[in-house]
């Protein structure tokens, strides 16, 4: 069975790393390609390259600024992959609150053991 393209959606454009790392940079404002270049220390063109994928499955958007262009998130585009992670959240967080209890149990005989 062949993959879908990464320009096929959000989900596949995410699915390399590289990509979700620019995405996390973008996470705290407007960068430049050169600034990219310089936070993940990969050349120019694979960055060039991962933020035309971003571009074209619309979660990263650019705007000009004199010779240069900004890019940022478009987090309407990334909503898809939130809304599909939240379905699971629920289940985690039971899982979560489980293995609380569980070493909170642990604990208590632990020190139950102690004063023995």
């Amino acid at each position: 069975m062949s993959r879908a393209p990464t320009t096929a959606d959000v989900f596949n454009a995410v699915a390399e790393s590289r990509r979700r790392q620019i995405l996390d940079v973008l996470a705290d404002g407007e960068h430049s390609v050169n600034r990219l270049v310089e936070i993940l220390g990969i050349d120019q063109p694979q960055v060039s390259k991962h933020l035309r994928v971003l571009r074209e499955v619309g979660a990263v958007g650019v705007r000009g600024e004199g010779r240069q262009r900004l890019y940022r998130i478009d987090s309407a585009a990334l909503r898809p992959i939130h809304d599909w992670v939240r379905k699971y959240e629920q289940l985690w967080t039971e899982r979560f609150d489980r293995l609380d209890r569980v070493l909170v149990d642990l604990s208590k005989e632990d020190n139950s053991d102690r004063r023995r």
